[in-house]
């Protein structure tokens, strides 16, 4: 592995599979628009590298979640809106940079509306109603007053609407059917008053696998984060053909053979029953290697599974070479992504500590090099 820089950990993002995986999502939903959700410094892979391939794919919006994220997106060219909520002292800089933003209250909206017309210009947001979410929004059952209420302000650009799913990632879910119809009655209510928005969007990664309904008229847009990456969430349909992105290499640092009766690693939770040939890599869980998978997962090292030996450590962990006899300290190490049968994925790790794809691709530590190849 070449690394002119000489950090020892790089995640490697597939520039040509992210485009594939966009194109592919946009061509499901189709005509749909896709927004590019690249919060969280687009899960933790690198904004302006992932915002350059999805832009160069066609992407004609992206979505954060608060108000730095969307400035640092405003080279791009597109519309920036943040989904979440937005803080009073944020609203001047936000309707002076054109961010798309949320109404969640309709103190929200008089804000805005007052700095726009402080500002003498058009402030663009969209209304983002609470049908089950519980987290942000205008609650389902005042929506249609407040929205009424709100279309009436001076100053603002009122282009869209949309709601949130908390379990749109199980297929045949009661509660997720039940939000899309509490939607789609308050979008049916608000026509008849003569009101009616450019976007209208609910769909969220899973409910594009699990729930096409979601992606058919009156619905004009979907959301999606985690699928750009190749990931799904553990549960649920995985209705489309998309393949990971993400790569984690490091390099081996050592390899000694240990004798018979060796300890391994904090807590010597391992105690080699035989003489083995032990290698240790420069990577640990500063660099997103779940502690979890400290004597349950492997690597690949020249292409052949090393299963962990002992605790992962911060800096360092400590892998069986018996597969992999031949192994020289510098060679390169896959701890996420490789081929064939043996290769691990995002899921694996996220299965073994017992949480979602999510966490794991936002947990790569900030040593680690971001890498876009083709």
């Amino acid at each position: 592995m070449v690394n002119g820089s000489h950090r020892r950990v790089r995640l490697e993002i597939s520039v040509g599979t992210l485009k594939r995986n966009y194109l592919r999502i946009a061509d499901a939903v189709n005509p749909c628009r896709v927004v590019a959700v690249l919060k969280a410094n687009a899960y933790g892979l690198g904004v302006q590298g992932v915002a350059g391939a999805l832009a160069e794919a066609g992407a004609p919006r992206f979505a954060v979640a608060e108000l730095n994220e969307a400035l640092a997106l405003r080279s791009f060219g597109r519309p920036v809106q943040i989904l979440g909520g937005v803080l009073a002292d944020e609203i001047p800089e936000a309707v002076a940079a054109g961010i798309v933003l949320p109404v969640t209250d309709p103190e929200t909206a008089r804000l805005i509306s007052a700095e726009a017309v402080r500002q003498e210009r058009a402030a663009v947001c969209q209304f983002l109603v609470d049908t089950g979410m519980g987290r942000l929004g205008i609650l389902a059952a005042d929506a249609e007053n407040v929205v009424a209420d709100a279309v009436r302000l001076p100053g603002l650009q009122c282009e869209g609407i949309y709601t949130h799913f908390p379990m749109a990632y199980r297929s045949g879910s009661e509660f997720t059917q039940r939000q899309i119809e509490i939607f789609l009655d308050l979008l049916a209510r608000l026509e008849r008053r003569g009101i009616a928005f450019a976007l209208r969007h609910m769909a969220n990664s899973d409910a594009v696998n699990n729930f096409p309904r979601t992606y058919r008229p009156p619905f004009n847009a979907v959301r999606t984060g985690i699928n750009l990456h190749g990931s799904f969430d553990m549960e649920g349909r995985r209705a489309l053909d998309l393949r990971p992105v993400l790569t984690l290499k490091t390099r081996l640092t050592a390899v000694r053979r240990l004798p018979a009766g060796s300890t391994v690693g904090y807590g010597c939770t391992v105690r080699l029953p035989a003489e083995t040939l032990v290698g240790t890599i420069s990577a640990g869980y500063a660099d997103g290697l779940p502690l979890a998978v400290s004597n349950r997962g492997h690597v690949l090292i020249r292409g052949r599974p090393c299963r962990i030996l002992g605790r992962v450590s911060m800096d360092y962990t400590t892998v069986d070479l018996s597969g992999a006899p031949d192994a020289r300290p510098g060679d390169e190490v896959v701890c996420l992504g490789g081929e064939g049968p043996d290769a691990v994925s995002v899921e694996d790790w996220a299965r073994i500590k017992g949480t979602h794809p999510y966490e794991i691709i936002c947990s790569f530590g900030s040593r680690v090099e971001r890498c876009y190849v083709e």
